[in-house]
Parts: C-alpha cells; sequence; structure tokens
C-alpha cells in the first residue's frame, strides 16, 4: 500500500457514477431482463478507463474501478457465487433488516426516504460455492489496463466482508447465522486472493461494524453486538484473509451511507478497537458525517496502532454540498493531530455508487466537483505539514 513522506495521498471509497447505458444495462439484468453479454463488457471496460483516467485528472491518487460492473458492492456476489437466488421470503426480511432505529425514531423521516437498492435482496438458498471467476477475472483485467494507461500512485479493488454479506444476501440455508458467516468467508477467499494477486489493494467493505448495529441487530446492546457481532465478523474476517499480506488491505468501515438522522449510530470508539484486530494496514471510516465530524478528539484519546494507516472521510457522500478545499484541509489537519502524516490518506466517507439507482442521490458533475475538492484540501494540508 503506498504511502508518502512528502505529502498527504488522496483516495475514496469504491464506487463511482456509472454512465446511463452501462446503469440500464445493469437494472435490465438485475430485474430479470435477457443481458447482452458483448455489450455489458465493452460498455464496462469503456467505463472502467474513463472512470480511472477521471480520477487522476482530478488529483486521486489511490484509485478504484468505481465498481462499474456491480449492481451494488455486496449483491453482485449472487452472479460469482451458487446458492444465491431471488426469493420473496429473502425479500421481505430484507425490508424489515434495513429498518434502522433512527428511521423508527422518525417515522415522518422514513416515510419519505428511498430504499437501498431499486432490486430487493437475493436469498441464500443452498450451499455456497464460488463457481463462476469469469466476471471477477473481467473485473481484473479491465482496472489492469486503465490503471496501466493513467498511471496513479496506487489502485484499489472492493469486496464485502463476510459479515456485511448477512445482511444483504438473506440466509434461508444455513443453520445459524455463525455457519453463514463462516461459509461466507470461505467463499470470499477467492475474491480477496485475485485481487491482492492481480497487484491491487484489497478493499474490504465492512458496514457490519458500523450501520448494521443500528438496524440489522437492533435488538441487541451495544455490548452484545460487540462481543457476538463484531468480534465473530471480524474473526471470520481474518480468517478469510488468512496468507494475504496485510500491507496490500485495507478495511471501510461505515454508518450507512445515506443522508438522514443517524441519531442511533454506534461511537467509533466503540468499534475501533475491534476494528484494530482486523489483518488489514489500513482503516477507512466516515469523518465527514454530522454525526461523526467530531470524533477525531475522541481518537486521540486512544493509542492507533503503530502498524495502522488511517484513512478519515474528509468528503461526504450524501449530500450535494460541495466542500471548500479549506474546509477539507482542516479536516485533515485534525487528524493529523491523530495520527503521524505519513501514516495519513485522506478520503471519502462512502461510496457515491453503493447501488445503481436510475437516480443517484449525488449527481455526476458534484461528485468530480466533490473529489477535486478533495485533490485541492489535500494540497493546503500538506502545505502546511511539510512547508
Amino acid at each position: 500500500m503506498k504511502t508518502s513522506t512528502e505529502r498527504i495521498l488522496t483516495t475514496h471509497t469504491g464506487s463511482l457514477p456509472r454512465p446511463k447505458p452501462l446503469i440500464d444495462l445493469i437494472l435490465n439484468r438485475e430485474t430479470g431482463g435477457a443481458l447482452d453479454a458483448k455489450a455489458f463488457e465493452a460498455a464496462t471496460a469503456k467505463a472502467v478507463d474513463d472512470v480511472v483516467a477521471r480520477q487522476v485528472a482530478c488529483g486521486i491518487d489511490v484509485v478504484s474501478d468505481g465498481e462499474m460492473s456491480k449492481p451494488s458492492y455486496t449483491t453482485y456476489i449472487r452472479h460469482r457465487v451458487s446458492g444465491i437466488a431471488p426469493d420473496p421470503r429473502a425479500a421481505e426480511k430484507g425490508r424489515d433488516i434495513m429498518i434502522g432505529r433512527d428511521l423508527m425514531a422518525h417515522p415522518d423521516f422514513a416515510r419519505d426516504r428511498r430504499s437501498f437498492a431499486a432490486v430487493p435482496f437475493p436469498g441464500c438458498v443452498g450451499e455456497l460455492r464460488y463457481h463462476d471467476r469469469a466476471a471477477l477475472d473481467r473485473d481484473l483485467a479491465h482496472l489492469k489496463a486503465a490503471a496501466a494507461k493513467s498511471k496513479p500512485t496506487d489502485v484499489f479493488m472492493t469486496a464485502p466482508s463476510p459479515g456485511i454479506l448477512t445482511r444483504f444476501i438473506i440466509n434461508l440455508h444455513y443453520p445459524t447465522e455463525e455457519a453463514y458467516v463462516a461459509a461466507l468467508a470461505d467463499v470470499l477467499k477467492v475474491e480477496y486472493r485475485a485481487i491482492v494477486e492481480a497487484g491491487f489493494v484489497l478493499q474490504i467493505d465492512a458496514p457490519d461494524l458500523g450501520s448494521a448495529r443500528n438496524n440489522q441487530y437492533r435488538h441487541l446492546s451495544d455490548e452484545e453486538f460487540r462481543s457476538k457481532i463484531a468480534e465473530r465478523n471480524i474473526a471470520a474476517l481474518n480468517a478469510a484473509t488468512a496468507g494475504l499480506p496485510a500491507d496490500r488491505m485495507r478495511l471501510h468501515i461505515c454508518w450507512g451511507n445515506y443522508e438522514g438522522p443517524h441519531t442511533h449510530d454506534l461511537p467509533l470508539l466503540k468499534i475501533i478497537d475491534i476494528a484494530f484486530k482486523a489483518r488489514v494496514h489500513a482503516i477507512s471510516i466516515e469523518a465527514a458525517n454530522p454525526r461523526h465530524d467530531h470524533e477525531w478528539e475522541d481518537l486521540k484519546t486512544i493509542k492507533i496502532p503503530d502498524d495502522k494507516i488511517l484513512i478519515p472521510g474528509v468528503i461526504d457522500s450524501t449530500t450535494n454540498f460541495v466542500e471548500h478545499p479549506r474546509l477539507v484541509a482542516q479536516r485533515i489537519l485534525r487528524y493529523a493531530e491523530v495520527v503521524d502524516r505519513e501514516r495519513l490518506i485522506a478520503g471519502v466517507d462512502c461510496g457515491f455508487g453503493t447501488a445503481v439507482r436510475a437516480e443517484p442521490a449525488v449527481v455526476d458533475s458534484i461528485v468530480w466537483a466533490k473529489l477535486s475538492a478533495l485533490s485541492e484540501g489535500a494540497a493546503i494540508a500538506s502545505k502546511k505539514l511539510w512547508g
């Protein structure tokens, strides 16, 4: 994982705006329509090429493929792993799982909130097996070709944690959630290893450590969530990444990528110690979210392990406000008080295209304006930190 002893590097969280023709192809497939495989691959290859070039043009150092081929950061797995299929029982349970405590406290807000995705969550209806690497290999090839052209500082690709898949692919087969998490960890090994062996940084998306407390496990106490769920999920993740070099992996924690009250979010200090147990080199956190913007002060009260890099989000991913570069710099400088400047990378709270939608929450042009502001703010902060 690239770091710098001269300036603050910039990155983001993975998903970026997809071209409208590609969105149409993905939504058609997800709703049961026929897929023109050649047209899809051609559109995906071009989209990845364009999105990598645009990230570099915006000044982003550590880039991704924008998750161009994926309907969401989690449910794409159903096209690669057998034992997953649409099921009305899964759709019903999925709707309940997404009800957060903050939405229950504000039903007038919840009534008008859009659902996570346009397509109901699928179910695990049989034994999980990674049966088709073709789509994974094509994603890796597209990103490798795009990076060779645009030459970014570093490149990452995302994959979900075992724990978060329990929320988006509903278990209808395994006898216990523990058995299901173990089975998910076993199949995800294929993606994790392939991404690292392709020469990319593996980003593991783990909102199960943050937002899942608010919705999926809303019936538990904070301590029960920590000891029963978070510890178990990190152990499963470590089993899935065993043998992979820690310095080629980073972990993203999220409290739900939506503009809402977030009044029942788990405080960062109640989960970061468990996150530090993950076999990863860097931890990405939401830090521009107004419910978490203050937590840089809390991190000053603990010891961040010397082998960890911190990637705070200094750009919000849910609103169309474009942050001023000076504000971005101020946020970066706060975190330079928390961790050594050489172990600090400036990021974004979450993805801008977490799930494919016909109408994204943040419009495309503003996404790129935000990423440019991130780069400009990092330059300002770097000048203050290094002179």
